[in-house]
C-alpha cells in the first residue's frame, strides 16, 4: 500500500533563472531607471537580497555597475548605477545572447529536442 502525501507537502521548486538572465535583469533595470537603491534593484528583479548580494558585489567588482553610499540623515543608502562598460556588455553580449537563446523558448526547446531525439539519447545512455 502506497501512502501519498497531501499536495501542500510537495514542495516542488519553481524553475530557477540562469545566472546570465539574473545579470541581464540587474543591468537592464539599472539602464532603464538610471540608478536604483539596493532594495528597489533587488525587488524589481524579483531576487532575494541574501541570496544575490554576492552576485551584485561581483558585478560591481567587475565594473559593470557602480555602487555608491549616500548619507540621508542618519541612514546610509546604497545606490547602484550602470557603468559604460556595463551598458556595452548589456547591449553587445546580453542582448545577443537573448536573441540566440530566448528565455521563454529555452526550456521548451530543450525538452522538445530531447523528446524528438529520444532514440539517440537512449542509444547514448546504453553505452
Amino acid at each position: 500500500m502506497q501512502i501519498l502525501s497531501p499536495p501542500f507537502l510537495n514542495k516542488s521548486k519553481a524553475p530557477q533563472r540562469e545566472k546570465i538572465y539574473i545579470i541581464k535583469d540587474l543591468i537592464s533595470k539599472l539602464v532603464e531607471w538610471g540608478e536604483l537603491n539596493q532594495t528597489n534593484l533587488i525587488s524589481y528583479c524579483g531576487l532575494n537580497l541574501s541570496k544575490h548580494r554576492q552576485l551584485v558585489a561581483e558585478l560591481s567588482h567587475k565594473g559593470l555597475i557602480e555602487k555608491e553610499h549616500l548619507r540621508k540623515g542618519r541612514r546610509i543608502i546604497t545606490v547602484y548605477r550602470p557603468t559604460i562598460k556595463g551598458i556595452v556588455f548589456y547591449n553587445e553580449i546580453l542582448e545577443g545572447y537573448e536573441r540566440v537563446i530566448s528565455r521563454s523558448m529555452s526550456e521548451r526547446s530543450k525538452s522538445q529536442f530531447q523528446s524528438q531525439n529520444k532514440p539517440f539519447f537512449n542509444l547514448m545512455s546504453n553505452n
